[in-house]
């Protein structure tokens, strides 16, 4: 499965972007996908996830702005995120896989100016 993240680029905070990841190759029909990210200086950390069945799932910091979505005709992921702080400023990846995430895309950046 190759994975191509995109959207990413500078808002002002309060702002709003929407990533979108395209997969290709080699799909399984059970699945998750997410997105993670990683800040200057720190870990990557757990944005947000779907699974295959519809199921969703979000981090604390970012629930009630970000909404996590997927086009199954398309193959594509995407994460729409409102009201953008500063703090959302990172490096974001998506990812796939069946037991685990199996395969990361190359990560875009989204910075958040105050």
């Amino acid at each position: 499965v190759q994975l191509q993240a995109s959207g990413g680029g500078l808002v002002q905070a309060g702002g709003s972007l929407r990533l979108s990841c395209a997969a290709s190759g080699r799909t399984f029909s059970t699945y998750i996908m997410g997105w993670f990210r990683q800040a200057a200086g720190k870990e990557r950390e757990f944005v947000a996830a779907i699974s295959s069945g519809g199921s969703t799932y979000y981090a604390d910091s970012v629930e009630g702005r970000f909404t996590i979505s997927g086009d199954n005709a398309k193959n594509t992921l995407y994460l729409q995120m409102n009201s953008l702080k500063p703090e959302d400023t990172a490096i974001y990846y998506c990812a796939y896989g069946v037991r685990a995430y199996d395969f990361w895309g190359q990560g875009t950046q989204v910075t958040v100016s105050s």
